[in-house]
């Protein structure tokens, strides 16, 4: 009796390395803020400027806490936290093909979002955004902002091998 032996022929395995979505650097975040800070102007310029215009009310206010102001800050409050929890960017950012996540891969949450977009946003502009400049000496290009909300910017289309 003939004994038969089968041979399969194995296909080489191939390991692929281990990847991860770059972060975004501290020029491209600056560029999608400055962006966004026209865009917050122009909404500005286009809504309130023309309703205070209209109704004769005072656009120069003395204090911080002037009308003209408040409407302001709030519709740049509102744009970031908004644009940020919906579509994870604001439009700057779309530019710009980047995207805000959190550290774990986890949804956004509001709690994340009001912390990174309010408190963040508040303290950099508190400190003439001078703590912005971390973005470009940290390990993950994390703000602030970031390492207080467990969040990173990231490009939406680019990867790095994972170390």
């Amino acid at each position: 009796m003939t004994e038969v032996i089968e041979t399969f022929e194995t296909t080489p395995t191939v390991e692929y390395p281990l990847i991860q979505q770059k972060t975004a650097g501290f020029w491209m975040r600056f560029w999608a803020f400055v962006l966004d800070s026209i865009i917050i102007a122009a909404i500005v310029g286009v809504t309130i400027r023309p309703l205070f215009s209209v109704m004769d009310w005072d656009l120069v206010g003395i204090n911080w806490y002037a009308p003209f102001s408040m409407l302001s800050v709030a519709i740049y409050y509102a744009y970031f936290v908004l644009l940020t929890k919906y579509f994870k960017q604001t439009l700057g950012k779309m530019v710009f093909g980047l995207r805000v996540e959190k550290d774990n891969g986890e949804p956004l949450d509001w709690s994340t979002i009001l912390f990174r977009e309010g408190v963040g946003r508040f303290i950099n502009s508190t400190f003439f955004h001078a703590p912005y400049l971390i973005v470009a000496f940290s390990p993950k290009n994390k703000s602030v902002a970031d390492y207080f909300s467990d969040t990173v910017v990231v490009h939406e289309k680019m990867f790095i091998e994972k170390v």
